[in-house]
């Protein structure tokens, strides 16, 4: 039995570094609802500018920053915003935009790649002549990596595209950039290039890159002026916040270099998993498919719990295994192990 557990169940079950509580311990705060907090302050003009964008601003959940984010731009109610059917901010943030903005979403199908048909995008277009019938289409939503594809990247190109789409209509570009960073280092992109074309990004602080707490929301001068106004209306303006503004500043600089790491084992989980002749494996996907009627996942995944390994059924057939910067590569090849012998147990029909 491993000392250790291995936790492949999501990269938001990540613990702050040594180096991440010593910065909280030392920040310089102040009350960031008055006048600013040094730190916090100092980290949103880096992550503006490391995002290519003229302003940023901290709150305290990736929800909050989609939901400020979509506010901002559709601040007229019955405002309607084109998004993915399969999206993070219309299946999981608990219909925000409509129950508390009153923002109409009309949703595209998503492809299995996580994009929206460029046709299909400008289809839903609302015209101007049904404008007595039809909500005002005001903001388009992407969303990189796409978490329901199985965290698959955008490129640049698509965005670019879609950006282009919703300049010619006069609509806004909001990225949810949850795991932006992770798109930029697979795809090769600066992080600034792969954003360029959007109006507004978020981007989460607390999964990949590990720190406790936290996303930030950049875009010009005076969207971010707005942001800050309706961070405050949903309780999200914060006192002395540069304590952890202070981890999220190590988390972006010591993480986002180590996340081809991530991505390496990644693809070894991922190889390891696909000679497990019951298994079939996507190594661009976070998901892998069980083909065997005998193994459901929720027995598979609490056989690999006994052995201190733990993975989220997606489904009855589906399992999410998420790497991040606790995950070494011993603990890659013990999971692999792990899995192998739990299949095992399965297929003879042991307890």
């Amino acid at each position: 039995m491993a000392t250790k557990v291995v936790d492949l169940r999501s990269d938001t079950v990540t613990k702050p570094t040594d180096a991440m509580r010593a910065a909280m311990a030392a920040a310089d705060v102040d009350d960031d609802v008055r006048d600013g907090d040094p730190t916090a302050l100092r980290f949103q003009a880096e992550m503006a500018a490391l995002m290519g964008k003229e302003a940023a601003l901290f709150v305290p959940s990736g929800t909050m920053a989609n939901l400020v984010s979509v506010l901002v731009h559709c601040d007229v109610r019955g405002s309607e915003v084109i998004l993915g059917d399969d999206s993070h901010i219309h299946l999981y943030e608990n219909g925000g935009i409509a129950t508390i903005g009153g923002v109409h979403p009309r949703t595209v199908r998503s492809n299995p790649d996580g994009t929206m048909d460029i046709d299909k995008i400008v289809a839903a277009i609302r015209r101007p002549e049904g404008v007595i019938y039809y909500p005002t289409t005001r903001l388009i939503c992407l969303e990189n990596t796409h978490v329901n594809s199985g965290g698959r990247c955008l490129s640049v190109e698509y965005t670019d595209k879609v950006g282009e789409i919703a300049k010619s209509h006069g609509l806004k570009l909001h990225i949810d950039g949850a795991r932006i960073f992770n798109a930029s280092v697979a795809l090769g992109v600066p992080v600034d290039r792969l954003v360029k074309a959007a109006d507004s990004v978020s981007v989460c602080l607390s999964k990949g890159l590990g720190a406790p707490v936290g996303s930030v929301i950049v875009g010009s001068k005076a969207f971010i002026d707005k942001a800050k106004f309706l961070r405050k209306t949903l309780g999200g303006g914060m006192r002395q916040v540069g304590v952890l503004c202070a981890a999220a500043q190590v988390a972006v600089r010591d993480t986002v270099g180590k996340l081809a790491d991530d991505h390496r084992r990644a693809k070894a989980l991922a190889d390891g998993l696909n000679k497990i002749e019951q298994f079939t494996v996507d190594s661009a996907s976070v998901f892998f498919d069980i083909i065997d009627s005998r193994i459901s996942s929720y027995k598979l995944c609490q056989i690999l719990e006994k052995h201190n390994v733990l993975a989220n059924p997606r489904s009855s057939k589906s399992v999410r295994v998420v790497l991040h910067y606790h995950i070494s590569d011993s603990d890659v090849q013990y999971a692999l192990t792990c899995f192998e012998k739990a299949v095992e147990e399965l297929m003879t029909g042991g307890t």
